[in-house]
Order: structure tokens, then sequence, then C-alpha cells
């Protein structure tokens, strides 16, 4: 009697490759029930999508502009692994403020950077969502009142999601 032959053991079907969402391309919604990242309208302060900005003499291809005291929500609707940026005060100021930046996820603040002002580097950001359903991009006034930043970026700015 023949041996029969064994079937292969079969090849695991390999994860979706990661997408990533730029900031500056979310689509907006009231309650966030996308199937993507979407910006949370009734929960997030002014934004100005960029497709050009610089910060400190650097040019950056995109990202979102916030004004100095903001808030920005975004509903990932989807797994998401990190959250990527570079932030810093826009070289479109005319003042000397400074602003720090803060990424909270479910409430929690996984990111703060240091006070930034016009004309310093742009300050890395790379926080590790997983596991979280919702982001919020904060800017907070540092200085005084007189010397408040008018345009605070978060260059580069994009989600990785599977």
């Amino acid at each position: 009697k023949p041996t029969p032959t064994p079937k292969p053991t079969p090849k695991p079907t390999p994860p979706p490759a990661p997408e990533v969402y730029e900031t500056n391309a979310l689509d907006y919604d009231l309650t966030g029930d996308g199937t993507g990242p979407e910006v949370r309208l009734g929960d997030s302060s002014w934004v100005w999508r960029r497709y050009g900005m610089s910060i400190a003499d650097t040019n950056y291809a995109r990202g979102i502009t916030v004004r100095g005291d903001s808030s920005v929500t975004v509903d990932l609707n989807r797994p998401c692994t990190t959250y990527d940026a570079v932030v810093g005060v826009d070289d479109l100021n005319l003042t000397r403020g400074k602003v720090s930046f803060s990424v909270y996820a479910d409430g929690v603040r996984l990111w703060h950077s240091r006070a930034v002002g016009a004309g310093d580097a742009a300050v890395p950001v790379h926080v590790d969502l997983t596991g979280r359903t919702t982001v919020r991009l904060v800017v907070e006034q540092r200085g005084h009142t007189f010397e408040q930043v008018a345009f605070a970026d978060w260059a580069q700015s994009r989600f990785t999601c599977r």
C-alpha cells in the first residue's frame, strides 16, 4: 500500500500592507463614523490644510496649520499603529511667541514637546497608537499674551493604519 503524500502546510496569509493617511487629506465628519481616520468637526479647532509650509527655513510638502491655542480630534475608525509628524512655529509668524505641542490618544497624553518658537528647528513626533481609537493634537501658547503665535504647524503629519 503506497504511503499517502502529506499535504503541504498552507502559508499563512500575510497581513495587509499598512496604509498611510496624510492628516491634510483626511475627511471631516461630525461623529467619526467612517472607515478611515477623520477629523471630528464638533471637537476640533480651525484647521488649514497645507501643501507647502516652512518651519525655521525648512520646507515641508504637506501638513496642517492651526492657531496657537488649538485642538484637533481625529477618530481613527480602524486599527492604527503610529502617528508621525514634525512640529514647529510656521515661518509666516511675525511674533516671537512660543507654543508646546501634545498628542493625546483616548484621553491620555502620549507625547509632549518643549516650548518652541519662531525660528526654532522642527521637533520630530512619533507616537505608538496600537489599540487606540481617538487622537487629539493639541497646541498650547507659552509666554506672554502680547507675543502669541498665530500659526503652529503639524508638518508631514500622518497616521499609519492596517
